[in-house]
């Protein structure tokens, strides 16, 4: 299956804006994370505390829903979705 994922702010440092992958048919949201680790160096840095915890504020959104409304890291993917990686925002 197909899913395209973009990418905003700071994760824009470490990956493209936006990028199509493809993985298997049972694949998870925790599984993108994985092959976008693999993908692009530093990437894993600014997205995780330690394995399969997110940083605090980063934000997945799976369709435009946030997926801690979902099943998480667990979201199930399909062909087509669109995954939006937001890093952590600093300012005032």
């Amino acid at each position: 299956m197909n899913v395209k994922v973009k990418a905003f702010a700071l994760f824009r440092e470490v990956m493209e804006k936006e990028t199509e992958l493809t993985l298997l048919e049972s694949a998870t949201i925790s599984d993108l994370l994985a092959d976008l680790a693999l993908r692009y160096p530093g990437f894993w840095d600014m997205a995780f505390e330690t394995p399969g915890v997110l940083k605090k504020f980063v934000n997945i959104l799976h369709n435009g829903r946030n997926i801690e409304f979902l099943q998480s890291l667990d979201t199930p993917l399909a062909d087509g979705d669109l995954i939006a990686l937001f890093p952590p925002m600093g300012g005032g």
